[in-house]
């Protein structure tokens, strides 16, 4: 049964650049870094589905600077599936490659999932379905993470958690990339002009009316995560720093706090000599003090320094990726 054939969300909405009715109903982004095992069963199985589900469709495959054989086996598989292969000049990372995807789409609306296909593709019927009563994002968060470390999820909890301090949006804890999104949220957030990005955070930034799905990750095929302790770090910090501005205002205020224990400690240091007269120097408790707050203020600078290097690669004005090459033609006509 396809559900979306005769919906008018596919078939009435306007391209915001054109203003003509886009050709395509849905396109499927798919980023990709090293996935040469998994990127031939990822397009076979995408086109199954979405073929099942809409009349016409694209799929568009982004490789983010692979080493491996990822771009030759896609390219391979073009003449075969309605297929477009972009190419990034090197690694930029899975929120720029996401980004390369959505600029390079012309569905009326678009998919994003990852080449392991951990996320079950029949979960599409419904996210369509969702799209069709007026949902204008429809996202996956997984149900839990019992495969994970209790170190993990800690972690993992305790960062969204602070990440929802203070923000104007609320990012959901969890949520994942495999989500549909309208043409008018794809608009809206390729017009966004920031080059440091927390895709999560956009999502929610750009508001929309948005459905949550749960859905259950699948074990992972091939290969392993590319996303290390590293990389999760650095997505980290530019989360905090895009999101959040708590991290500068509580060394704002634990400066203040120090000044008024600082000032009521040496009026009673002055008290105390007035009346009991000077006691032998406490070296041990200068010392002490001096590499507390000196600590405290490295620690409040690099804080500043991270909030600083993001403002400057703003102001450099570099672009959040580079394509080199684009392969394949416009989604075929599926009928």
């Amino acid at each position: 049964m396809k559900i979306v054939r005769n919906s008018p969300h596919f078939n009435g909405a306007l391209d915001a650049q054109t203003g003509t009715r886009p050709k395509i109903d849905l396109s499927v982004v798919i980023p990709t870094h090293n996935e040469e095992d998994n990127v031939e069963r990822a397009i076979k199985s995408v086109h199954q589905e979405v073929s099942r589900l809409v009349t016409r469709h694209e799929i568009i495959l982004v490789d983010d600077g692979s080493t491996d054989d990822t771009l030759s086996t896609a390219k391979a598989l073009i003449a075969h599936y309605p297929l477009r292969v972009v190419r990034l000049s090197r690694n930029f990372g899975k929120e720029q490659a996401i980004m390369a995807g959505l600029t390079s789409s012309h569905g009326s609306a678009v998919v994003i999932c990852d080449a392991d296909l951990q996320e079950p593709l029949h979960y599409l019927e419904g996210m369509l379905a969702a799209h069709h009563d007026g949902y204008e994002m429809v996202y996956t968060r997984r149900d839990n993470r019992a495969d994970e470390t209790f170190l993990k999820r800690l972690l993992t909890r305790s960062f969204y958690t602070m990440l929802n301090v203070g923000v104007e949006t609320r990012i959901p804890p969890d949520a994942r990339d495999f989500r549909l999104m309208d043409r008018r949220v794809v608009d809206a957030l390729c017009s966004l002009p920031e080059r440091n990005r927390f895709m999560k955070g956009l999502y929610g930034w750009v508001g929309f009316r948005s459905k949550e799905i749960l859905i259950r990750l699948e074990p992972r095929r091939h290969g392993q995560s590319k996303f290390g302790t590293k990389r999760l770090w650095r997505l980290g910090l530019t989360a905090m720093t895009s999101f959040t501005s708590w991290p500068l205002r509580v060394w704002t205020v634990a400066g203040l706090l120090f000044a008024i224990v600082s000032i009521l400690y040496g009026a009673w240091i002055a008290v105390r000599t007035m009346v009991f007269g000077i006691d032998v120097p406490g070296w041990t408790t200068l010392a002490a003090s001096i590499f507390l707050l000196g600590g405290v203020q490295l620690f409040s600078i690099g804080v500043l320094g991270e909030y600083l290097s993001r403002v400057f690669a703003e102001v450099k004005g570099r672009p959040g990726f580079i394509v080199a090459e684009e392969f394949g033609s416009c989604a075929q006509d599926l009928e």
